[in-house]
Order: structure tokens, then C-alpha cells, then sequence
């Protein structure tokens, strides 16, 4: 087995080519940077893009847009990148063995021995702290929805020890963020939050699933579970069922958004944003490959670009 850089230079072996992390942070600081995966801002996105989904509807829903919307804005783009991170070093810590065995994953800095698991603990403390500090501006209702989260946060990183569909769960925790943000300006939960919130998990079971792709060998070796390794071939039959659901729970949000209060035209450009993310999916299916983990890696990052076309049509249709 080739040995892993310990240096603190020596950049992650999956983050892009010249990223930030990598050319401008301090050397001290870019084990921990790497570890809360600041060299890889896709996860952020995919985390952040429910919320500001979710804002955008809870305002199309009640017609009442107010100035703390901007710091909802702001504060689910903070909360995410110190979640994300959170998140992040937590699967480090607790997959670090499993992560030494996987050619992608053993330079990451806890298995290549950048960084010690206990300062792996207190550098998770910290970023969850900071994200506390910004949940507790928000109301009530959403403060407890935050808390709530951290328990599938969590389970997260054991549930591709003991379920074929480990991507459920990281949908469940990356999309809760649709959950937090309506509730956040609404202040309370409603229906059209909660099939939002189902078709981002449709959504993360489509690009996961691709990601996972990359690793099916190792993962097959060490038992590790996935719905890449369940479907394998028939993952493209799959994909496309995700896309489906994706597209139309997406659009029921939509649509239950939009009755109460928001004009037919507001209604059918909000409907535009979950037809035309479709479009951008099936573009990924045309190019599907699932013995090319270059190509499949491409396809995962295409999904910052994915999430965001809905909230583009979102927006305008809170112009009109």
C-alpha cells in the first residue's frame, strides 16, 4: 500500500486542482480546513441550496417578505459551510480506519495523520459551537428544528454500516435545512416545507448515489454499504426514478406554496425552476458512467448547478 503524505502540504487526493485551501491558507490551518472539507465547496452548496429553497417558498407562501429574511439568507450560508465542516469531521473521525483502506479517502488529514483525532474532536466542537451562536438569532420553532438535526448528523456516518441506503440518511440531514428555513421565516413548519424537504432527499439519493460510484471496488472489499454497490448496472433505471420524484415533489411544493397568496404567474415561473432542474439531471444521465469515477466525481460537482436553477425561477417569481 503506498504511504499516505503526512505533511501539511500535501493536499487531499479528490479536492480540485488549486483550490484555496491549498494556495492561500495559512499551512497550520490546512489540515483542519481540509478536514471540514473547505477544499471541496460542493458539500456546502448541496447543503445551503435547501435552505434558500426553503425561504424562497416560505415567502411565496405568505406573501410577507421582511428585512430578517436577509439575515436568514446570510445565516443558513454561515450555518452550512460551519455544519458542513462539522459534519465533515465527525464522518472523519468516526470512518477514519475505513478511510485508510479507500484509495480516495486515505490522504484525508485524520488517516494520513495530519491531524490527531483529539484535535479532530475539539476543531468539531468548535465549528458546532459557532453554528449554535447563529441558529440562536433565529425563532423559537427553528432553534428547535436546528437542534433536532444534529441527531441525524450523527447516525450519518455508522449508516453504511447497517443499511444499503445510507444516502436516505444524508438526505435527511443535508435537506433539513429546507425544514429550518421556512420555519425560520414563518415560524411554524407547514405542509408545503415538509414535500420540499421529501424531494431534496430525492434529490441527494440521485447525486449520492452517483458519488458513491467512485468507491464501489473499495467499498465492496471493506463492507461497506451503498446504493451504488445495491443497484450497481441498474443504477441508471434508478437514478432516473429519483429524477422523477425529485421533479415532482418539488413541483407539489411548489404549487402548495403558491395557492394560498401568489399570483398564477408567480405560480407557473416557481413551477419552471423544478422542470428545468429536471432537464440539468437528465443532461447528468446522458452522461453517466459508472465505470468512470473522473466522470462520475464531474457529475456529483454539477449538482451546485443543479440546486441552484430552482432557486433562480424561486426568485423571480418573487418579483412578479
Amino acid at each position: 500500500m503506498q504511504e499516505t503524505p503526512t505533511s501539511p502540504d500535501a493536499p487531499v487526493a479528490d479536492a480540485a486542482a488549486d483550490n484555496w485551501v491549498d494556495r492561500y491558507a495559512p499551512p497550520f490551518a490546512r489540515p483542519f480546513l481540509r478536514l471540514s472539507r473547505a477544499d471541496r465547496p460542493i458539500g456546502t452548496w448541496l447543503l445551503l441550496l435547501p435552505c434558500w429553497w426553503g425561504l424562497a417558498l416560505a415567502i411565496l407562501y405568505d406573501q410577507s417578505p421582511r428585512w430578517e429574511d436577509l439575515w436568514i439568507f446570510i445565516g443558513c450560508g454561515i450555518g452550512a459551510f460551519l455544519m458542513r465542516g462539522a459534519g465533515c469531521t465527525w464522518n472523519d473521525i468516526t470512518d477514519r480506519h475505513i478511510d485508510g483502506q479507500v484509495e480516495r479517502t486515505r490522504s484525508r488529514p485524520i488517516p494520513s495523520g495530519q491531524v490527531s483525532v483529539e484535535a479532530a474532536v475539539a476543531w468539531m466542537v468548535i465549528q458546532t459551537l459557532l453554528a449554535a451562536v447563529i441558529l440562536l438569532t433565529f425563532n423559537t420553532a427553528a432553534i428547535g428544528l436546528g437542534f433536532l438535526s444534529l441527531l441525524l448528523v450523527t447516525i450519518y456516518p455508522f449508516a453504511k454500516r447497517f443499511t444499503w441506503w445510507p444516502q436516505v440518511f444524508l438526505g435527511l440531514a443535508f435537506n433539513w435545512g429546507a425544514l429550518l428555513a421556512w420555519t425560520a421565516h414563518t415560524g411554524v413548519l407547514q405542509p408545503p416545507a415538509i414535500l420540499l424537504y421529501a424531494g431534496g432527499i430525492a434529490w441527494t439519493l440521485f447525486y449520492d448515489t452517483i458519488y458513491a460510484h467512485q468507491d464501489t471496488d473499495d467499498d465492496a472489499l471493506i463492507g461497506v454499504k451503498s446504493t451504488a454497490r445495491l443497484f450497481g448496472d441498474t443504477s441508471p433505471k434508478w437514478l432516473l426514478r429519483f429524477l422523477m420524484l425529485t421533479v415532482g415533489l418539488l413541483g407539489l411544493a411548489v404549487i402548495f406554496s403558491a395557492l394560498p397568496n401568489a399570483s398564477i404567474l408567480a405560480m407557473v415561473i416557481a413551477l419552471a425552476g423544478p422542470w428545468a432542474m429536471g432537464w440539468h439531471m437528465t443532461w447528468q444521465l446522458r452522461g453517466l458512467d459508472i465505470n468512470n469515477a473522473a466522470k462520475m466525481l464531474q457529475l456529483f460537482r454539477a449538482n451546485r448547478d443543479t440546486g441552484i436553477i430552482p432557486l433562480l425561477f424561486f426568485a423571480i417569481a418573487l418579483l412578479v
